[in-house]
């Protein structure tokens, strides 16, 4: 089996309550669909250091890399994607990143 995966997202959410209903719903099925667990969803990031930029936080845990690029390149998601990039926030970042895994195998 692989290592996790996880995509992470600073949003400048434009309204809260819209994006919850119009994006964050429907994404949220959306990913789990393909095996995303949310395990950071907020408004609320203290930066302890450098510049944090957005006003909401994602980060969702896929069980594979295969899974979390599923997700994000769906055709389901897609029409959300959109939604999230062109209406309802003012930009952001989403970055994926690979798992550490503590006991790598030799090759």
């Amino acid at each position: 089996m692989g290592k996790p995966a996880f995509l992470i997202g600073q949003i400048n959410v434009k309204s809260y309550p819209q994006y919850l209903n119009e994006y964050g719903q429907p994404v949220f099925a959306e990913a789990t669909k393909h095996g995303g667990e949310f395990l950071v969803a907020t408004r609320h990031a203290k930066t302890l250091e450098g510049e944090w930029a957005g006003n909401w936080t994602v980060v969702i845990r896929f069980p594979t890399s295969e899974a979390a690029l599923a997700f994000y390149e769906s055709p389901d998601y897609a029409p959300l994607r959109e939604a999230r990039s062109e209406r309802l926030s003012d930009g952001g970042n989403i970055v994926f990143v690979e798992g550490f895994d503590p006991n790598p195998q030799p090759r």
